[in-house]
């Protein structure tokens, strides 16, 4: 080993700062494991700033070279484990392995922090261009398809039977991995040997993992028209399966190619390919909402300044949802409990209950479905935009797709909306089959597959927020089912309906054209102005990503209470929706109760939350409404002091609940 070569520099590097991972390396059992050991990028470029530049331009030989020192830093590192295995044995009594040197051991480097930003070392996978082959880089994506994992040859070890060298042979990715077979000697000792005669030493062959998996660039960057780029990425050793489709990514390694495969009468290309060397899953940190403390200082602020009118703070909030919207309040309401979600939980046998609610708006042509769809995409931290007339069964939930020679599977719209939301548009589009797929994505949360001899179950922890027109015009008469021709089962899973009816009335057309016009009253507008610059797009996503983590709220007796009795009063009058007045409504009301909790910036479901849960369901207009001033959800508008009408909406509710002949009647 050279003293001042980039082997000893490396090798010093690794015992200097990463002593604690070779340590565990060495006191581990298995002789025959590939061990990862993770270096932050930053940690070289300080301790040997040339070198570092040297790795990330030419990383095909220096991450070899990388291998190699943390086998050297072993054999460094070997004695103090040893002490460290002899006390700990002796203390403790147990009869463990002795270190031992791995052969196995791979260098794995994260990159963090500016460099992310830069787009020469960091580019987006559709900009991804020849230049940039043979270069460190590091890719975004999204998993779409993940490959079974392989068993391949990493080297051949061979024999010159004339000067009796032994040399190895690596596969050639270019070749789709195939080893080819030594042309001559490559022995230059004593002078060049340049023999064609070797044999093919037993015992010389080692073996991978590997596993080829597919990314594709995050449809949230790309313009309106763009098709997303996917490239193939190439995993080996202890980097497979670590990975499933669905998972977002960032993976650092080298972009290479590799031949398609020869067939007659088809060019024959290169085809890019990303051999990775690190792959981190950023589905628990999501990089793109940081809240700062000042941010969180800024939230507490507004609720200290509303403390004694909460409700108009919750409308402030709630009028930054799809501004360019007028009115529509309690579909604002619903969109914001929708995303904010209630809290998952185990119940006592086992069962997981889900926290996503499920939002479905029927409407007219015109009344603003797909502004609010849209919108809800934006303030998602991970949204898919689809429309049920595009949309098949497959493209929802998961697709079989060939591969050389094998099925594989593609992940579809539900998948990938995993942790967010999807939207579907023109709902009433999907063919029947296709709309029974989601009934077990909805409620379950998993989608169980069974295709081209793969029979698997993926995750689906994904809010459904669907918009349909009604079949014709609209009956009040008939059931939702009839309206709307979407099954009893697949309702039950939406936690509110809404419907928006055109009903043409004259007074609400003249103030919507006016806002349209933006002829409203100046003094309104005024009012309003400071809160709006409050609550910017934003402000409103880091808002509604801060309550979801911070905030787990729990119901109080009187919340129990409330939400209980109105359980009971809808299954007695509410037979004409059967399919409504089920289990699950009272499921969605301890959600949007939740939901709304989280709004108010609260740990505790209060009473004023589950009477906001019960206005949501009555405004749907699926139940046997209780409440009188329920109304069209087209035509709710924000009041001037919604503090002061709760209070009315209150007595009435708590008066209807109080008439079942109970008593444990609640108190007015």
């Amino acid at each position: 080993m050279d003293e001042y070569g980039p082997e000893k520099i490396l090798t010093d590097f690794l015992t200097e700062y990463h002593s604690d991972q070779l340590q565990a390396i060495l006191l581990s059992s298995d002789q025959r494991l590939h061990y990862p050991l993770y270096v932050d990028f930053a940690e070289v470029m300080e301790h040997d700033c040339p070198l570092a530049h040297e790795i990330l331009f030419e990383p095909t030989n220096y991450l070899r070279i990388f291998d190699e020192s943390a086998k050297l830093a072993q054999e460094i590192m070997y004695g103090q484990a040893k002490k460290v295995w002899e006390h700990e044995s002796h203390k403790e009594d147990l009869e463990r392995p002795p270190p031992s040197i791995k052969e196995f051991v791979h260098v794995r480097i994260e990159i963090h922090g500016p460099m992310l930003g830069n787009p020469e070392l960091c580019p987006s996978i559709g900009r991804v261009r020849v230049k940039h082959r043979g270069i460190l880089l590091t890719l975004k994506g999204t998993v779409i398809r993940s490959g079974s994992i392989k068993m391949i040859e990493g080297e051949r070890e061979y024999e010159c039977r004339k000067c009796k060298h032994r040399f190895k042979v690596h596969p050639e990715l270019e070749s789709r991995n195939s080893i080819p077979k030594p042309i001559y000697c490559p022995s230059k000792k004593p002078k060049y040997c340049e023999s064609t005669s070797f044999q093919l030493l037993e015992g010389g062959k080692i073996c991978h993992d590997y596993q080829e998996i597919k990314i594709q660039e995050s449809t949230q960057v790309l313009g309106v028209g763009a098709i997303p780029r996917s490239v193939p990425v190439i995993l080996q050793d202890d980097l497979v399966d670590i990975v499933k489709a669905g998972d977002d990514v960032i993976v650092t390694g080298v972009l290479t190619a590799k031949w398609s495969p020869d067939l007659k009468d088809v060019r024959c290309d290169l085809e890019p390919v990303f051999v990775a060397n690190y792959v981190r899953r950023i589905n628990e940190i999501k990089l793109d909402i940081e809240i700062p403390d000042d941010i969180v200082r800024k939230f507490k602020k507004f609720w200290s300044d509303f403390k004694d009118t909460p409700l108009n703070g919750r409308n402030a909030i709630l009028r930054a949802i799809c501004p360019q919207v007028y009115g529509l309040f309690t579909v604002k309401l619903a969109v914001a409990l929708t995303l904010i979600g209630g809290v998952q939980h185990v119940d006592a046998s086992g069962t997981k209950v889900r926290g996503e609610s499920h939002l479905l708006l029927v409407g007219d042509p015109g009344t603003g479905k797909s502004q609010f769809l849209k919108f809800a995409a934006k303030l998602s931290k991970r949204s898919v935009v689809t429309t049920g007339l595009g949309s098949t069964s497959a493209g929802l939930t998961v697709t079989a797709v060939k591969d050389g020679g094998e099925w594989v599977l593609e992940a579809g719209a539900l998948v990938l909306a995993d942790g967010g939301l999807c939207c579907i548009d023109e709902f009433d589009s999907m063919r029947e089959h296709d709309r029974a797929t989601i009934h077990e994505a909805m409620e379950q949360q998993t989608i169980s597959v069974a295709k081209a001899g793969l029979v698997t179950t993926l995750s689906t922890r994904t809010i459904v927020f669907g918009a349909t027109n009604p079949k014709g015009h609209y009956d009040p008469e008939q059931s939702l089912s009839v309206n709307t021709t979407l099954s009893g089962p697949l309702i039950s899973r939406f936690d509110i309906v809404l419907v928006l009816l055109d009903t043409k009335n004259p007074d609400w057309d003249k103030v919507v054209s006016d806002h349209i016009l933006d002829q409203a009253e100046p003094e309104e507008d005024k009012c309003h102005e400071d809160l709006r610059k409050m609550w910017p797009l934003s402000m409103l996503r880091r808002y509604i990503h801060f309550v979801k983590g911070y905030f787990r709220p729990t119901l109080t007796k009187e919340a129990e209470s409330v939400i209980s009795r109105y359980y009971q009063l809808q299954r007695r009058t509410g037979t004409e929706n059967a399919a409504r007045t089920t289990v699950r409504m009272l499921e969605s009301l301890i959600r949007l109760a939740q939901a709304h909790a989280r709004l108010m910036f609260r740990k505790e479901v209060t009473r004023l939350d589950a009477i906001t849960a019960i206005l949501c369901i009555e405004s749907s207009m699926t139940t046997s409404a209780i409440v009188d001033s329920a109304g069209n959800a087209l035509h709710s508008n924000f009041t001037d002091n919604p503090d002061q009408e709760y209070v009315m909406q209150e007595k009435q509710i708590l008066a209807k609940l109080n008439s079942l002949d109970d008593p444990d009647a609640i108190s007015l």
